[in-house]
């Protein structure tokens, strides 16, 4: 069965928009079949916005270099580079229809992002850093998968960046957390919203 995290799907295309509210500001996004938001924005992703949104805003001087990890159609950079738009903005996902959506979506939306199709299982780019990288990992890969995303993403953030995982309890949220109290040390939850654990570990 064709899953959100084949690289190169192949069932045919059948695009269509979604409209998305945050934080009173609208924005819309193509989808496609095979990418993550087929039909709309998920709960869980709608929580880790608001969480991530709301600690950003604490750090002062503000983070300059953010990562989605796992973008999908590019949902949680779009947002977060209208928030902040002074900052850098990357994505990679494995799914090379959901990082053409991206790139779409981020001329749709007129925020200054891109994205890019990359197995992070593989390894992030060498030399590359950020301040703070924020995912809604691919469950449905399996565990391996997941944890690999946090292994990438403790070595590819500078001192003191964050990121940033939401799992829902059923998903599990609480091996997640053990991973990253193991990796990084710390693991904070900053919110529960309908049984989605949005959690922040720091470097």
């Amino acid at each position: 069965m064709p899953q959100y995290f084949d690289p190169d799907p192949i069932t045919a295309s059948d695009r269509k928009l979604i409209d998305y509210d945050f934080g009173g500001i609208g924005f819309r996004f193509i989808t496609d079949t095979n990418v993550f938001s087929r039909n709309g924005i998920d709960k869980g992703t709608d929580c880790l916005l608001k969480e991530v949104v709301s600690d950003l805003r604490k750090i002062k001087p503000q983070y300059q270099h953010f990562l989605d990890l796992g973008c999908g159609i590019g949902v949680v950079g779009i947002v977060l580079a209208s928030r902040f738009p002074n900052c850098e903005i990357k994505g990679y996902d494995v799914n090379s229809r959901a990082c053409g959506l991206a790139m779409e979506n981020a001329e749709l939306n007129k925020v200054r992002a891109s994205f890019e199709q990359l197995d992070v299982t593989s390894g992030l780019p060498c030399g590359e850093t950020y301040d703070a990288i924020i995912t809604n990992p691919p469950v449905r890969a399996g565990k391996s998968t997941v944890f690999k995303f946090y292994e990438e993403a403790y070595s590819h953030l500078s001192q003191g960046g964050r990121l940033y995982v939401v799992l829902q309890r059923k998903q599990g949220a609480a091996s997640s957390k053990t991973k990253l109290e193991d990796l990084f040390g710390n693991c904070t939850t900053l919110g529960i919203t309908g049984g989605y654990h949005v959690m922040k570990a720091e470097k």
